[in-house]
């Protein structure tokens, strides 16, 4: 079969994922804390479900005793059970959550034990979790969450709000 290379016309057009919040995440030894058990969606809520993609990047050796991630294979299929909101104005919180954090079996969690360089692709839905770091060694991390722009609505009880000053830059232009 002879193939002819497809040409794009400018019809098509393509929207870039945009950047929603990016963050350095450090754990020291012997103090680094746990991340409890979660998904991204519950911070990052979008319709429809599944358009948030979280990026994990080692920057050291990520191991069971420095707090590597640990995920429930097959989660992202579940829906989403908590939701944190801002509150109403005046509150003094701020926010507040909606829904609860399930009780969840610990023995369902598997270890993500990376080194230095690698990358982790999240899906805003999946339940995932770091322990404390219990090393003499530090685990730093670069992380940040992707969504897909077009045909998606961020929602706005969302506790980040993209502003006309500060919209959410696109992942690559």
């Amino acid at each position: 079969m002879l193939c002819t290379p497809m040409t794009l016309s400018s019809s098509v057009s393509h929207t870039p994922p945009v950047v929603v919040q990016s963050m350095y995440i450090f754990k020291q030894p012997h103090i680094g804390g746990e991340a409890s058990s979660h998904q991204d969606a519950t911070f990052l809520y979008t319709e429809p479900l599944g358009r948030v993609l979280g990026v994990w990047i080692a920057l050291e050796d990520a191991t069971l005793e420095n707090g590597c991630l640990w995920f429930i294979p097959g989660s992202h299929t579940s829906g989403v059970e908590r939701r944190m909101v801002r509150a109403p104005a005046g509150s003094v919180t701020g926010l507040n959550f909606l829904g609860s954090e399930p009780a969840r079996d610990d023995s369902l969690f598997v270890p993500t034990p990376v080194q230095r360089g690698a990358l982790i692709l999240i899906h805003g839905e999946v339940v995932h979790k770091s322990e404390a770091n219990l090393s003499d060694r530090s685990r730093h991390a670069y992380t940040f969450h992707l969504m897909e722009a077009s045909g998606t609505t961020w929602s706005p009880e969302n506790w980040l709000q993209p502003t006309a000053e500060l919209p959410f830059p696109p992942l690559y232009t």
